[in-house]
């Protein structure tokens, strides 16, 4: 940071605390309620979601070779296969907006190109199997199907579109990478592969969470999900003895650690941001009361799916928690089309979403992503509101 920043920070943290009245109720309120959710995040979210990402993350950088992840993800890669595999990466991953940032973080830094890494970053919290089969149980299915569609043309509009407006980049990056050395695998392929798989599973089933019924498929694995833990991470131990020497393991340790300091401080703050302006989702104490956005999203008007895409890409959703928030909303005279609009802008994007996807490929290319987003879901929204709905107020 550097001198002048720490000013403007000095400056700004004394001014807050001179004139926030911290005595009135609204603010005491939305204070406490910010740090609930920080809680709340914490308790739910860090250990089990965010650190195994972060160890993933760790083992791109260190145990993926720059020549793979430009093969499948570069900007000279086959197009077809680049969005493919980005495009339907969620339906695997099943990881919310934040967890999803070391992953991104990490096939980034290895040299993807702008439009795979964006379509996977849209895609990754967007595109969740379970998320989207209770939208069509909850919510109906109509929602269901038009959320699994649009998620899907989503990411491969988005990466395309940003590979479009930043593509003179993207052939300077690929100049650069081209005739590169590909250095030598020390492990065979298929052993990196079941690596990489073992990790996926240990960050699915630790964050695997409590489903609503109690006789399924998907209550029995929450049953059973620590002992599927614990097998996993005595396979993963044997291999990082068996396969990896004492200076990669030092290394992937380090890697994790690197991203975690440089996403955790803004995925923290945000947080902080978020609970304080909306609350928690359902808790109804934030600076903006609950009243003003159920009110702005009546109907399927401009107006209303606007501002549900804008709202969804501020909030922070853990995931699957959007679908009881919506099933609310829409008792309460939320339109078709916004919860629509909602159910494409929440889930990928949030404030603390926001800030670090801006450390990582900076403020412009941020500002684009953050706007096709919003841009897609309200007018997805429209069309939505207009098949399901009479009438479309402009």
């Amino acid at each position: 940071m550097k001198e002048w920043q720490k000013l403007i920070l000095v400056i700004g943290v004394f001014l807050a605390a001179y004139y926030i009245p911290f005595d009135h109720p609204l603010v005491a309120v939305s204070l406490l309620e910010a740090f609930l959710m920080l809680q709340e995040y914490a308790r739910e979210h860090v250990l089990f979601c965010l650190v195994p990402a972060f160890f993933i993350a760790g083992a791109i950088a260190n145990f993926i070779s720059q020549g793979s992840v430009l093969r499948y993800f570069g900007s000279g890669a086959s197009k077809w296969l680049a969005y493919s595999v980005a495009s339907v990466s969620g339906s695997i991953l099943a990881v919310c907006s934040c967890t999803v940032l070391p992953l991104f973080s990490g096939i980034w830094k290895k040299g993807a190109g702008i439009g795979p890494a964006c379509a996977f970053l849209y895609s990754g919290p967007a595109i969740n199997i379970l998320a989207i089969i209770l939208t069509a149980r909850v919510l109906g299915w109509q929602l269901g199907v038009a959320r699994a569609v649009g998620a899907v043309l989503f990411a491969v509009v988005i990466g395309l579109l940003m590979n479009f407006f930043f593509q003179q980049e993207e052939k300077e990056k690929m100049k650069a990478t081209f005739g590169q050395p590909v250095a030598a695998e020390r492990r065979k392929p298929t052993q990196t592969l079941l690596f990489f798989v073992i990790l996926i599973f240990i960050l699915i089933f630790a964050a695997w969470g409590r489903p609503a019924g109690t006789a399924d498929f998907w209550a029995l694995v929450f049953s059973m999900k620590w002992y599927l833990v614990l097998l996993l991470l005595v396979a993963l131990a044997f291999m990082l003895l068996r396969w990896f020497d004492r200076y990669e393991r030092l290394a992937w340790v380090d890697s994790t650690w690197d991203f975690a300091k440089q996403i955790l401080p803004l995925l923290f703050g945000g947080v902080l941001l978020a609970g304080l302006l909306m609350g928690r989702p359902g808790a109804e104490a934030g600076l903006i009361p609950s009243e003003i956005i159920e009110t702005l999203v009546g109907g399927n008007s401009l107006r209303a799916n606007l501002f549900a895409s804008v709202v969804g890409a501020l909030m922070y959703f853990a995931t699957l928690t959007e679908v009881p928030i919506l099933q609310g909303l829409l008792g309460l005279g939320m339109g078709q089309g916004p919860a629509l609009a909602l159910l494409l802008a929440g889930p990928a994007l949030s404030l603390p979403n926001m800030l670090v996807i801006r450390s990582i490929m900076g403020t412009k290319k941020t500002l684009l992503f953050i706007f096709l987003v919003v841009l897609m879901a309200t007018l997805a929204g429209l069309i939505y509101g207009a098949l399901f709905s009479p009438q479309l107020a402009l």
